[in-house]
């Protein structure tokens, strides 16, 4: 089955709204679209820097593996799953969390969905006898 990565570029609307970021976002968020069908995981990275001094375009990325027939069935399950205020246990408190902050407390600099082409493992990999 094919395999995509939805990537998210997502930070805080302002400073004063670190630490709702962090509880909705990072410690909520990420878990409850990772349970969505079709997702193998979910992961979230801050930015540490940026690389040969280039622009950086957000404070944080999210990451989704999925594996689907295509992007368009992933995200069609993904909006399914996301409706369903009982989708599975922790979604209750996910959405409570969200209504209490007012709203969901990020900004979207880019969103998209990236069909996997090709990986190499480098001499850090696990198995890669260094």
């Amino acid at each position: 089955m094919p395999r995509f990565l939805l990537i998210g570029l997502c930070e805080p609307p302002g400073p004063e709204y670190q630490a709702q970021f962090d509880e909705w976002f990072v410690n909520q968020h990420i878990e409850d679209t990772a349970k969505c069908p079709n997702f193998v995981r979910g992961s979230v990275y801050k930015l540490a820097g940026a690389h040969l001094g280039s622009e950086t375009a957000s404070g944080y990325l999210s990451v989704y593996e999925v594996e689907a027939p295509s992007y368009e069935e992933a995200e069609h399950v993904l909006n399914e799953w996301q409706r369903d205020p009982d989708a599975w246990p922790g979604r209750r408190r996910h959405l409570a969390t969200a209504e209490q902050f007012g709203g969901m407390p990020l900004r979207v600099r880019g969103s998209g969905w990236y069909e996997f082409l090709q990986s190499f493992e480098g001499p850090a990999a696990p198995g890669s006898g260094s």
